[in-house]
This record gives C-alpha cells, structure tokens and sequence, in this order.
C-alpha cells in the first residue's frame, strides 16, 4: 500500500473555518437506545410543519404528554398526530382542517408508539 494520502476531490476554501464536525445525533436524539426514525407519509400534519416526505425523529421511552405529537396505533393503524388529553378523555387531532379528530372510546384499541421529537427536511 502506497504510504500517502491522495485527495479525490478539490480543497474547499471552508476547510480553514471548520471548527467541528455536526453530528445530527447530538442534536436529536437524546435516548439513543429507545429512538427511532421513519418517514411521514400524507399531509394530516402539515400546519405543525410535517409533510410527506419529512423524516421523524421518535422516543419511545418518553411518555406522552397532552399537546406532544405521537406515532400511535389505533385500532390496528398507524397513524401520526397531536395527543389532546381533557381529564379522562383522549383526542387524536390531525394538524390540518381537511382531517377529523378521533376521540378514544373505551373499546378501541389504542397505544402510543413514540413522541415525535423532531423532523428533518430535505429541500428539493
């Protein structure tokens, strides 16, 4: 093996200023091992800045408050949107008009998968 370095590319003028390397992980995911990622498909959530496509960052080991978006499983679906708890009721209210809020009744089958903690966008 040849003992030298050689460049595949060109040296950016940025190279100077670097200070550090970003890692994404330490700025989004705070319980590494109960965190997941998957992508948001629909638009129910686009007026809390989720769209199709987005990337979503999920603790599972945070519990859910009132007002925290969810990745939660209802009657079997998947489904993405904001938790509402009023005392003992349970309301699953999407972030756009042309969607219905679902209030809980007690015989469904419901249960909180992860809060969504962030999203990541990818500008095309």
């Amino acid at each position: 093996m040849f003992g030298h370095k050689v460049a595949a590319g060109f040296p950016s003028p940025a190279d100077d200023y670097i200070e550090s390397r970003l890692s994404l992980d330490e700025h989004l995911v705070q319980h590494k091992e109960s965190t997941f990622f998957v992508r948001a498909t629909g638009n129910s959530m686009v007026k809390a800045g989720i769209f199709d496509g987005n990337l979503l960052v999920v603790d599972k080991s945070l519990t859910p408050s009132s007002g925290d978006i969810v990745i939660a499983v209802l009657d079997g679906e998947l489904t993405l949107r904001r938790l509402i708890k009023h005392g003992s009721k349970v309301i699953l209210k999407p972030e756009n008009p042309r969607f219905k809020e679902v209030e809980l009744k007690e015989d469904q089958e419901f249960q909180v998968w992860g809060v969504v903690t962030s999203t990541v966008k990818k500008f095309v």
